[in-house]
């Protein structure tokens, strides 16, 4: 039996902006290498931010000119998705000096085709640097304002490396996408050993959405949750940071602060939590893995192998590009 290390990062968007929050994550070489982590998760939407509360000037048939120069400014603080991005080549150097694999939670621009933003998680290597990404492929409730659909074509599933040239592989979803049930029986079927579920809920009932899944799958799960106790407006990277404004927005509870509480936990085939939740602060939550233990939780109960009952049951899934409905002819 070979046990691996995996963490949660539990972090937060800076209001400072992305290069802000990106040194914070960077701060925690040290700790990383220090606990040997294989794998690290960082929360939906740390790098360009996760505006709650923000309503970009939406109303039911126009919009207002100051909510298109908000959209233009969280723009600003999106991050390119690849290889040739800034942000991903500083993270694929950390990722390499630490050793640790790294799943990130992005918001993604692609500024030489269009204007449109998604919410992504990026992948990388410690060798290779970026091998993949995922984008979100239904925005929940107004995040449709801000955010395009993915696709099937990153519905991905990447191999972390471990020692004696083994490896495990992860692939998953980003926050409330957890809850599709094709989605999550589409990546079970790619043979997946953990997932990877960054968000941005807080509540208690989301942890019980994650035991379930680890347990369905009988695979281990990460989920970090992101955590933002100096933001004091939840409009990342399009308000004043130094605004006095209180974190508590319209219709929501007083006594419960949006992104101020976390949450990140590490689940086992079984849908029991070894580690966390982590509450009310930030940190590097942990927990030691035993493979071997997903063969045991899949004697009984295999959702792809001897419990899928594909005689009865099909799944037809569309992983082609659609390029946000665009069609090329003839390479044009």
């Amino acid at each position: 039996m070979v046990k691996q290390v995996v963490a949660a990062l539990q972090i937060g968007s800076s209001p400072r902006g992305t290069q802000d929050t990106l040194q914070n994550i960077l701060k925690y070489e040290n700790e990383i290498k220090e606990k040997q982590c294989k794998l690290v998760v960082i929360p939906e939407a740390t790098l360009g931010g996760y505006p709650k509360g923000s309503t970009f000037g939406a109303y039911l048939g126009y919009r207002t000119q100051e909510g298109k120069e908000e959209y233009a400014r969280y723009y600003n603080q999106a991050v390119v998705c690849d290889t040739t991005g800034a942000e991903i080549q500083k993270l694929s150097e950390f990722s390499n000096k630490t050793g640790a694999f790294l799943v990130v939670g992005c918001i993604e621009k692609v500024p030489d085709q269009h204007k449109t933003l998604y919410c992504t998680m990026v992948f990388i290597d410690p060798v290779k640097g970026f091998v993949g990404k995922h984008r979100k492929i239904m925005p929940t409730g107004t995040e449709k304002l801000i955010w395009s659909l993915g696709d099937g074509s990153t519905l991905t599933a990447v191999d972390v490396p471990l020692e004696h040239n083994k490896k495990m592989k992860i692939g998953g979803a980003i926050c409330w996408e957890n809850m599709v049930p094709l989605l999550r029986h589409a990546m079970y079927s790619k043979g997946l050993d953990l997932w990877v579920a960054p968000t941005v809920d807080q509540r208690p009932i989301w942890r019980s959405v994650m035991q379930t899944i680890a347990y369905e799958g009988r695979l281990f799960l990460v989920s970090a949750v992101q955590y933002m106790p100096d933001a004091t407006t939840m409009g990342y990277g399009v308000e004043d940071p130094n605004d006095p404004q209180k974190k508590i927005l319209p219709g929501w509870p007083e006594s419960d602060v949006p992104c101020i509480n976390g949450g990140s936990v590490i689940v086992n085939p079984y849908g029991e939590i070894i580690a966390g939740p982590l509450l009310g602060k930030e940190g590097l939550l942990t927990g030691e893995i035993d493979l071997d233990l997903i063969v045991e939780a899949r004697y009984d109960f295999d959702p792809v192998g001897h419990y899928s009952r594909n005689d009865i049951f099909q799944l037809t899934v569309n992983e082609a590009p659609t390029n946000n409905g665009v069609k090329f002819v003839n390479g044009n």
